[in-house]
């Protein structure tokens, strides 16, 4: 989404932060992120769960840049280094738009949007993490997201779910399918 703002284009992005707020660890208020945004020249933030999912406006079209500034403001505020990934609420709702067909629609599985934080490259955590193992889960890609699934009765035999114990772990950041949904719901309900 684009809007015009005194003559200036200004577009959506969702930022992604890798392992805040998990097991006690790299805990970060989301009241105190999104004032530090909007402290910072972003505009109409919100924040969705306590992960580490960010909505925002910003007439910069720079990703890396946003995402730097972002990393910035985050270590000097909160004294953590948090890697992160902005995506353009476009880019969002195209790549769901465009998961595959099986994705998200068996409630006995696990399923999954693996979010590629360049300039890593989906194919190569593809390549690190191996081909799915068909007969336990299913895996496809567009743009920077891997769709995983994988039913939950046979789960610890899926390779995906071993992708935290692979370097290229620190170069995703992974949500679940609702969060995913959500984030993108809440882009389309801010045009």
């Amino acid at each position: 989404m684009r809007t015009e703002r005194e003559g200036v284009s200004v577009k959506r992005y969702v930022a992604l932060l890798r392992g805040i707020n998990v097991g006690g660890k790299n805990i970060i208020s989301m009241k105190e992120l999104k004032d530090l945004l909007e402290k910072n020249d972003y505009q109409d933030v919100a924040t969705y769960i306590n992960s580490g999912n960010i909505i925002f406006s910003s007439d910069i079209s720079d990703t890396e840049f946003l995402k730097r500034h972002c990393e910035d403001l985050i270590l000097k505020k909160f004294d953590l280094e948090v890697t992160l990934m902005i995506i353009s609420s476009e880019d969002l709702i195209d790549a769901l738009s465009n998961a595959p067909e099986w994705w998200d629609k068996d409630s006995e599985s696990k399923h999954n949007a693996i979010f590629v934080i360049p300039p890593t490259t989906v194919e190569e955590v593809i390549m690190e993490v191996g081909q799915a193992k068909p007969e336990y889960e299913k895996i496809g890609s567009y743009g920077r997201v891997i769709f995983w699934s994988a039913p939950l009765k046979t789960f610890s035999r899926t390779r995906w779910s071993k992708i935290t114990g692979k370097s290229v772990y620190n170069c995703v950041t992974i949500r679940n399918s609702n969060t995913a949904k959500k984030l993108a719901e809440l882009c389309n309900n801010s045009k």
